[in-house]
């Protein structure tokens, strides 16, 4: 390997990974293996950016395009925030900002500090969009604005959220409440969005806030489309050969337990089978793209088994905060 390319790669994986090589020459295979981590790591940032500034363009064009001029909203933070742009002269990426503020804090303390940075930069981005980008007004039938602009910001939401940030805080205050009162996210989620919708009803006209409530199904089932639920849980099933160092990483790493089951493989050699350690964890949605990116660091062809989960209660996935 070139010595400048190594010696960036050796200082490049101290820096992200927090080791150190040893004192003496690295040998090839650990320029290698840390080479390898290297490409993966950046393969899947590069691939969460792109994600998030589609999601932040789609969601503002939803915003633009649609919503603002019409005065419609939808659930939510981005809703509040449409809200209080169509009953005052505050300029809605303001309100965007301001809204969610609070809950980047709150998404801090529970999902722990690069998510939220990660969050305050996707919605600072997508409040620089809606100020300085311009997007046509598409139309103004009322049906149309209220499936369209919920179609392109349900897009945008979920298109943030599968590349690892949140441009709705609802979510993160959900998930902070339903720990508090120990009741499911989903319900938290109506019960505010509710409360929106009846201010909205009160505040602009009941007119304006039926067709919001369309343009929150809208929205919410193309999030769901994308991303299949942000509120559920997954199970994960992993089979492996080198299941031990995937053990250590899900627990060290990603602070979530393991249960091992043991198996055989159902492919039998010279009448032999093969005896097997099956990995079985849970993790949020939020925490799959991390979990694809380390098993995939270990062992690329492992065999995965995905299953969703509604809720759960009791272990330690909800008293450990989220590392990403």
């Amino acid at each position: 390997m070139n010595p400048f390319l190594a010696t960036i790669l050796i200082n490049t994986t101290q820096k992200l990974k927090g080791k150190k090589f040893p004192k003496e020459k690295p040998s090839e295979y650990e320029l290698a293996k840390r080479y390898k981590e290297f490409i993966i790591s950046l393969k899947r940032n590069i691939k969460n950016l792109i994600l998030i500034v589609v999601g932040i363009f789609s969601a503002s064009f939803g915003f633009k395009g649609f919503l603002l001029t019409n005065d419609f909203i939808d659930g939510g933070a981005t809703g509040i925030s449409l809200l209080l742009a169509a009953i005052t002269s505050i300029p809605l990426y303001l309100l965007i900002i301001g809204v969610n503020l609070p809950f980047i804090v709150m998404g801090y303390r529970i999902m722990g500090k690069r998510f939220a940075i990660k969050t305050a930069l996707a919605i600072i981005g997508l409040a620089l969009c809606v100020a300085l980008v311009p997007f046509p007004n598409v139309t103004n039938d009322d049906l149309l604005v209220a499936i369209f602009g919920g179609f392109f910001l349900g897009a945008g939401i979920g298109l943030a959220i599968r590349g690892g940030a949140v441009i709705d805080g609802t979510e993160i205050l959900a998930i902070f409440l339903s720990k508090r009162f120990s009741t499911t996210i989903g319900d938290v989620i109506i019960l505010i969005n509710i409360i929106i919708f009846s201010f909205a009803a009160y505040l602009l006209s009941i007119e304006i806030a039926l067709y919001s409530m369309i343009t929150y199904i809208a929205a919410s089932k193309t999030l769901d489309f994308i991303i299949e639920g942000i509120e559920e849980y997954i199970g994960v099933t992993i089979i492996a050969t080198h299941s031990r160092p995937i053990k250590e990483m899900i627990i060290n790493k990603m602070g979530r337990g393991v249960t091992i089951y043991k198996g055989q493989g159902g492919y039998v050699l010279d009448g032999v089978a093969k005896d097997k350690d099956i990995i079985y964890t849970v993790i949020t949605r939020l925490e799959l793209n991390k979990l694809n990116t380390e098993i995939e660091k270990i062992e690329p062809h492992a065999f995965m088994i995905m299953n969703s989960i509604k809720d759960i209660k009791g272990g330690i996935i909800k008293k450990r905060p989220l590392k990403h």
